[in-house]
């Protein structure tokens, strides 16, 4: 009986998740369209990250909130007019985390006139100087972004910029929420 549940929940489970990723997928317009969701989520590697203070963090710190883990570098033009509508996107989905990480050598003096220059002042980077979590993780070109769900796990991605802030986005992310 017990085994017949387990395959009776697995089942439910994977249905409500295919249900979910098809109703969030028919809200993906402009941008968004290049959003690959996973057919199940994807567990992530644990590796250490620095703040802007030089001190460890961890993308664990975030478990219980949903999470856009934005992949980027001060020298990457089309990271540099993206970070602005993540900005906006923290403002208007305040109960969203939305985490840039700057990927490799990224200067801190630099990283802080690009979020000055840029108007950045809703967002806090964590920094990835060795590359080890963008290794892990298959980050092979920048600007890409991840969704990370309150288990800290990746349940989709997008391979390029995007503007995070536009109606779509901001639906697909909240349809994500409501259902996970």
């Amino acid at each position: 009986m017990r085994k017949t549940l387990a395959v009776l929940y697995t089942a439910l489970t994977l249905g409500a998740n295919a249900a979910l990723a098809d109703g969030v997928a028919a809200l993906r317009e402009g941008d968004m369209k290049k959003l690959v969701l996973h057919e199940a989520p994807l567990d992530l590697p644990r590796v250490g990250l620095l703040t802007m203070e030089d001190a460890p963090a961890s993308l664990a710190d975030y478990r219980g909130r949903w999470v856009v883990l934005n992949f980027w570098a001060t020298w990457c033009g089309p990271c540099r007019e993206e970070m602005p509508s993540l900005d906006r996107l923290q403002a208007a989905m305040p109960d969203l985390v939305v985490l840039p990480v700057a990927s490799g050598r990224n200067d801190l003096v630099g990283i802080r006139r690009f979020f000055d220059d840029a108007g950045i002042t809703r967002l806090t980077g964590l920094r990835d100087p060795t590359g080890e979590l963008s290794r892990a993780m298959s980050v092979i070109g920048l600007p890409l972004t991840v969704i990370l769900d309150p288990q800290g796990r990746e349940v989709a991605r997008l391979i390029g910029d995007a503007e995070w802030d536009s109606a779509s986005a901001r639906a697909v992310l909240a349809a994500l929420m409501a259902g996970g």
